[in-house]
């Protein structure tokens, strides 16, 4: 692996289109399965999930992190689907832990598993969690996830924020009438450390998706406007594209994550994994290299595999049609 590091400096000097980018965001999905049935992600019948044996297994996972890392990969996100709906996802977190290179390692998570997993995870080594969780009303959670219950996502938040996990953000789809629901969501990050992050609807796989309505950042920005002044905040660590604002007095933040009217191709830096094996460079192209046939050969014909992703990256894809899969099946 020594004789590798030379290609660190190649990968951050050759990062495309981008004039020298470094990509240095890798996510992972580690399964295409998810306990919930959003109403914006998935139709009401679900998707067809991989047979496990087309599920990377955990030490493929890592061995593909390894190589990354040597790259210049340094923070790493686990996704799924829901990540800790696959069997002992703390042991895949203790083992990324202690890839060289990785200097933050995070997870996103719907929340409904996290009260019994809190622990765990933070004992094997995670540094950060985010919660997606799109309504604070029990009645509309249920429908916007078709069934689940909002009691036990709310119980994973505060377990989170028990073990020290810091900062826990939260995730929130802007739907139609999340207006109804920003009482709830201001009173959450006045009242505790949590950072609130209004994120604007990808279209993506929306051949397959399920039903949706495109809400832009301005229209909630607006509404909040009757809770006080938002003022500039700094971003709680994580360094992605969400732009943050504080009321005053409070513990958290506000964030968006203008992905539609305001996107951020043009700042990205990440790569993805997806659960069987597949490599994305933009989350708006069906674009894909199978690494499954390199994954356990030669760790330079793995690194030449990565680095082509990472050199043919563009920063201007977001008009391009994304149908091939759901969100959940990429892993975000």
């Amino acid at each position: 692996m020594a004789a590798l590091h030379g290609r660190r400096e190649e990968a951050s000097s050759r990062g495309g289109p981008g004039g020298g980018r470094v990509i240095d965001y890798l996510r992972v999905s580690i399964t295409d399965r998810c306990n919930f049935r959003c109403v914006y992600c998935m139709p009401a019948e679900g998707v067809r999930f991989k047979d496990h044996s087309r599920i990377l297994t955990y030490e493929e996972i890592v061995r593909f992190t390894w190589a990354a890392a040597d790259l210049g990969i340094t923070r790493v996100r686990v996704t799924g689907g829901e990540p800790l709906a696959r069997k002992q996802s703390q042991d895949l977190v203790a083992m990324l832990a202690a890839v060289p290179g990785v200097k933050d390692l995070a997870l996103t998570t719907n929340g409904y598993l996290l009260e019994e997993y809190a622990a765990a995870l933070r004992a094997a080594g995670l540094s950060r969690i985010n919660i997606s969780i799109d309504s604070l009303d029990p009645d509309r959670f249920s429908r916007i996830t078709r069934g689940a219950r909002l009691e036990k996502v709310l119980a994973g938040l505060e377990r989170a924020l028990e073990v020290g996990f810091s900062p826990v953000k939260v995730n929130v789809v802007m739907l139609d009438g999340i207006e109804d629901d920003l009482d709830e969501f201001v009173a959450v990050c006045m009242e505790m450390p949590v950072h609130v992050r209004f994120i604007e609807f990808m279209p993506v796989g929306r051949r397959r998706g399920g039903i949706w309505k495109f809400v832009p950042r301005q229209r909630v920005l607006d509404a909040l406007g009757r809770y006080g002044e938002l003022s500039p905040a700094h971003s709680p660590q994580g360094g992605g594209p969400a732009r943050y604002f504080r009321f005053q007095g409070a513990r958290g933040t506000i964030g968006f994550i203008s992905s539609m009217s305001d996107h951020f191709c043009s700042e990205c830096n990440r790569l993805r994994l997806t659960a069987d094996g597949k490599l994305r460079n933009c989350l708006f192209s069906d674009n894909e290299i199978d690494v499954v046939p390199y994954i356990n050969g030669d760790m330079e014909e793995l690194q030449q595999v990565i680095l082509r992703s990472i050199n043919g990256k563009r920063f201007d894809r977001l008009g391009e049609e994304s149908g091939g899969r759901t969100m959940a099946q990429i892993g975000g």
